[in-house]
């Protein structure tokens, strides 16, 4: 049965009042009749930017830039301790988790007393602080919990942030508000904000607001209160008392010459006073840190103490400004306090500008492989964390050795930094993120193949394929008999295209029932060729469809055939129509390009063009402002871009199993069409690269989708990979935009999905990571795939976007999947929200050389039965020994499905064919807080609605019930039957 947390887990923080009473009340008194000035002490450290996180912690390489938190800490503890009035907040659990392991007993419990009096204090929490744009939810929640779960674990209630601190992400999410306020979070503070939004914002005094971030579920459970901070995250201009700052220090002896008390305190409470005109409190807050400050805290601190005392001083002569340390909740309290009505904001703030000509729009594509890999790093890791638990203790400790799932989730939660996935990162510091990921997938390996092992009653080795992408695999390119186990990470069956380099010219396949297969033999491409670089050299692949049951595996098997029939033959052009019997799509025979797209189910019919172009990067030079293309920043030279070519080079493959148009642009571009046989999209898979720089011009490389659907200057995307925002060309919902960059200021963030659509017709397009994307033109849409550029943008990276690599040592080559669904309006996300997870979480091919032993287990299923298509199995993790750790999720919105935006009941104890839940207990969204203790800050929009939460009582004590885009998380008791 669902059992409080109380039965349910009776060990559970037994000092929870004892702390709460301390931490709570440990905010330094106000004065309501004055303007109180909220100092709040900080550092910003990145896990990872222009140096790597180990050389982040440890100080190393300080000729790129001096930084070493593991002094910072060990700074901040020794001044906190030499006065109860100060305070200090700290964000990146990543560093602090290494810092603690470090230290004694004795200053462990000296930081333990610490944040027990509330005088240091954790807020946001995660492993780091994830990037907004280019991050899929799973992965964010992830990197929270794990962060979070170790603040949890050390420091009991006293060390549950109570605010998401997101100060440097440049340009914020709505999902990333819905996560954080279902993590139970009382606020939001960040310092990013458009230019032209902040000063609407001033003029209003609307920099604190109340974000409404989904239209699906019920206010306020996504409501959260959102402060924009007034320096970014610096201190005001002259108070910047670190080692690196030139600001002078506070000279209090007057018998000194330069004596400057009075000078001080005059400018700062001029600075105060004219930062209060634009909030609406008498409480106003300042950063006091910057990046990897406080390495000699001192510094900070004796200065600090001097401001408050100087300033405070004046009040005995009529001064009414109040000047405290304090932390983000402390200051949050106040204006709870305040009960006032707040501004309501339903979008989010992306694009982000921080002036005319600077749109920080390129990074939602750069480092396109990277992005990439993290994503399918994130599937591999949900694979393995099912794995360790379907499989029991001996996927830790099995026929294959010990292995872990933790080295690839705390690999993982690095990655979802803001200068990690971002594409923002040096070099070097890509390549270590990308090393990380890979070190981690090793140890996963291990759990994964002692867990199949175990469930399939077979030891046999198992190999591991991740360069299939370029068709190498060397068991599969050699082997004349081997068996293929396709493991379906998903809640529900599914159909995949499995495509095999191999060097024979005909095969048999057959499933696990023993039954015959279709398989075909394709050449491989000209470009896939010249894109393994050696690595392989497999001239054939063979293409089948496999089936793949719920939370399980099945196999099948591949023979070498001496009399089969010989391998499809390429045709030098395309023919007029590829079809099967849910897509036809036709092709220009003069120009080799895509003409049309049809739904044979649905008889819809759009006119369809794809074309790849690239805008030439800015330099900066000869344009009305200095502002290159870069890392972060897209600033295209002109707004007409560059046609690659008017027509395609081609080639045709057809087979019973797919159909293959292949496409020359270029020597760089690249593109095959594919239609399988029972499949509902079309799929483009895209190489570009190496992007030629020989013309000396940086270029930014994008596919355009130009269509007879009449959009009236509005396109879709996703947001994190959940909910869809309406985007509309040159508008902005919260102030009137003035367009000053008229391409790069309509990108905005595509994360797995875009579309465009009228009243008939509806086209999307699934991609395989996050890129960026506008709709320029009625009736298109554009993504950009690839950037190479030739300058810094100025935004502190301090290199060019120009990636080259011992494979690719002319310039990264990139390739790339589109999928594409035509739909009537109603009906598309019953398409897209199961495909775009199939993208995320697509199966893991493992393979075995030779005959399996007779009594191999050839199909396995985790479940007892298939989950209903609304509801996706988002989580399914080891917690302790007999503990795991579920999440169920409702994927479709409330307005976007007559089919599947209803409610849907689930049993937790029918749920697992392989474990029996003995209790279950149900906890916030980061796993941190049981759910009926998690309490929050109710705030009240400018509006005359009053929004009150609705409960719904579930069926029974083991049903649960999940309502549109509604995530639920339980810990589960489970026995291993």
């Amino acid at each position: 049965m669902l059992l409080t947390a109380q039965l349910f887990f009776n060990t559970v923080c037994v000092c929870v009042c004892v702390c709460v009473c301390v931490c709570m009340q440990s905010c330094h008194a106000t004065k309501p009749d004055m303007l109180n000035v909220h100092l709040v002490p900080h550092t910003h450290d990145d896990v990872g930017w222009l140096k790597t996180v180990d050389q982040y912690y440890y100080g190393d390489r300080n000729d790129i830039q001096h930084a070493g938190v593991q002094y910072i800490l060990d700074s901040v503890v020794d001044q906190l301790i030499k006065n109860p009035d100060r305070r200090f907040i700290y964000v990146e659990t990543a560093f602090f988790y290494r810092w603690w392991k470090q230290q004694s007993s004795a200053t462990q419990q000296t930081v333990k007393q610490l944040v027990d009096e509330g005088r240091l204090e954790f807020v946001n929490g995660g492993w780091c602080m994830s990037d907004e744009a280019t991050t899929h939810y799973s992965a964010v929640i992830d990197q929270m919990t794990i962060g979070l779960r170790f603040l949890n674990e050390t420091f009991g209630p006293c060390g549950r942030p109570r605010v998401a601190w997101h100060i440097d992400p440049f340009g914020h999410a709505r999902e990333h508000a819905s996560m954080f306020a279902q993590m139970g979070y009382d606020g939001l503070f960040f310092g990013r904000l458009d230019y032209q939004d902040r000063a609407h914002r001033m003029r209003e005094k609307e920099q604190e607001l109340l974000w409404r971030a989904s239209d699906s579920l019920t206010p306020p459970m996504a409501d959260l209160f959102t402060g924009i901070l007034p320096n970014g995250y610096n201190p005001p201009e002259g108070f910047c008392w670190d080692q690196f700052c030139d600001d002078p220090p506070i000279r209090d002896d007057p018998d000194l010459e330069d004596y400057n008390v009075d000078d001080v305190v005059k400018r700062f409470l001029a600075i105060a006073k004219n930062q209060a005109t634009v909030y609406k409190t008498n409480h106003i807050i300042m950063t006091m840190g910057s990046d990897f400050q406080y390495e000699n805290a001192n510094l900070w601190y004796k200065n600090l103490d001097k401001l408050i005392h100087y300033v405070n001083a004046l009040q005995a002569k009529g001064s009414k400004v109040n000047v405290l340390y304090s932390t983000p909740s402390c200051y949050l309290q106040e204006l709870h306090r305040a009960n006032l009505t707040w501004a309501l904001k339903t979008d989010d703030f992306f694009p982000y500008a921080d002036d005319a000509h600077d749109f920080w729009t390129g990074y939602f594509t750069s480092r396109p492989a990277l992005k990439r890999y993290e994503r399918i790093s994130n599937g591999n890791l949900q694979i393995c964390n099912q794995l360790e638990v379907l499989g029991g203790p001996v996927s830790r400790k099995g026929p294959f050795g010990e292995g872990d799932s933790q080295t690839m989730k705390k690999a993982m939660a690095v990655a979802q930094h803001h200068d990690a996935v971002s594409g923002t990162e040096k070099q070097h510091v890509a390549n270590d993120y990308a090393r990380k990921l890979a070190e981690g997938w090793q140890h996963c390996q291990v759990v994964v193949s002692n867990s199949l092992a175990g469930l399939s009653s077979s030891s046999a080795e198992r190999i591991y394929c991740d360069n299939l992408n370029v068709s190498v695999c060397p068991l599969t390119e050699s082997s004349k008999k081997f068996s293929v186990n396709v493991y379906n990470p998903l809640a529900q069956p599914v159909n995949w295209a499995v495509r095999l380099p191999v060097n024979g010219t005909a095969y048999s396949v057959s499933d696990a029932k023993g039954r015959s297969v279709d398989c075909q033999v394709v050449p491989v491409s000209r470009a896939t060729q010249n894109v393994r670089r050696n690595r392989g050299f497999a001239v054939n692949e063979l293409v089948f469809q496999v089936q793949a049951p719920p939370l399980g595996y099945t196999i099948y098997f591949v023979s070498l055939r001496q009399d089969g029939p010989p391998p499809a033959s390429t045709q030098p052009r395309p023919p007029t129509v590829i079809k099967n019997k849910f897509l036809q799509v036709t092709f220009d025979p003069d120009t080799g390009l895509l003409s049309s797209l049809s739904n044979l189910e649905t008889k819809q019919t759009i006119k369809l063009t794809q074309n790849f172009y690239w805008y030439n990067a800015s330099d900066g030079k000869n344009m009305d402002s200095s502002q290159p293309s870069g890392a972060y920043i897209f600033r295209p030279n002109s707004s007409t871009p560059f046609g690659i070519s008017r027509t395609a080079k081609t080639e045709t493959v057809q087979t019973s199993v797919v159909q293959e148009v292949r496409q020359w642009f270029a020597p760089w571009v690249s593109q095959v069409v594919r239609l399988y046989t029972d499949s509902r999209t079309l799929e483009l898979e895209w190489t570009v690269g190496p992007v030629p720089i020989d013309d000396h011009l940086g270029k930014e490389v994008i596919t355009r989708l130009d269509t007879s659907i009449k959009t009236s200057e509005i396109f879709y995307t996703d947001s994190n990979g959940r909910e869809v925002l309406q985007r509309r060309k040159d508008f902005r919902p919260t102030w009137q935009l003035k367009q000053s960059e008229p391409i790069a200021g309509n990108y905005y963030p595509i994360n797995s999905r875009a579309f465009i659509k009228d009243d008939e017709d509806q086209l999307t397009v699934v991609t395989d990571r996050s890129q960026g994307g506008a709709s320029i033109q009625n009736g298109s849409l554009e993504i950009m795939l690839h950037r190479r550029l030739l300058y810094d943008d100025f935004r502190g990276v301090g290199e060019p976007l120009n990636e080259i690599s011992s494979i690719f040592p002319e310039g990264l080559v990139v390739r790339g999947r589109l999928l594409l669904s035509l739909d009537r309006p109603p009906t598309a996300a019953d398409t897209h929200r199961p495909l775009a997870q199939q993208v995320v979480l697509q199966p893991l091919l493992t393979f075995t050389d030779g005959e399996l032993n007779s009594n191999t287990r050839l199909e396995f299923s985790g479940l007892q039965a298939a989950l209903p298509p609304a509801v996706h199995l988002l989580t399914l993790t080891q917690w302790d020994k007999d503990k795991v750790l579920l999440r169920l999720e409702h994927q479709f919105q409330s307005w976007e499905s007559k089919r599947n935006s209803k409610p849907v009941t689930v049993n937790l104890q029918k749920l697992f064919s392989t474990l029996d839940v003995l209790g279950a207990s149900e906890l916030n969204l980061s796993a941190n807080q049981w759910k009926d203790e998690m309490s929050r800050f109710d705030w009240t929009p400018q509006t005359d609605e009053k929004p009150l939460l609705k409960t719904f009582e579930d069926h029974s004590d083991w049903e649960v019930t999940l309502r549109p885009m509604e995530i639920r998380t339980f810990l589960l008791r489970v026995r291993l039957r």
